[in-house]
């Protein structure tokens, strides 16, 4: 993982942290954006397609190393 991954990942972990603790989120939707747009050319195509669309959720299931498309049931 790259450091700007690396960067990504605990931006979206502290989005998700202010968000539902009801704090400030748009220094972080900023950061996120400029973090974003940071990502060398041959970034991995799904990152860049969540980030763009805000699919933030998915985006960190992404960089953890999860599928954020098999969904929640574990079957």
């Amino acid at each position: 993982m790259s450091e700007t991954e690396q960067t990504l990942l605990l931006t979206l972990r502290s989005l998700e942290t202010a968000a539902a603790q009801r704090g400030n989120v748009v220094p972080l939707l900023s950061e996120l954006d400029r973090l974003t747009r940071s990502l060398p050319p041959g970034s991995n195509a799904d990152l860049l397609h969540y980030l763009h669309k805000r699919s933030y959720e998915k985006a960190r299931l992404l960089l953890e190393g999860f599928d954020p498309e098999s969904g929640a049931c574990p079957r």
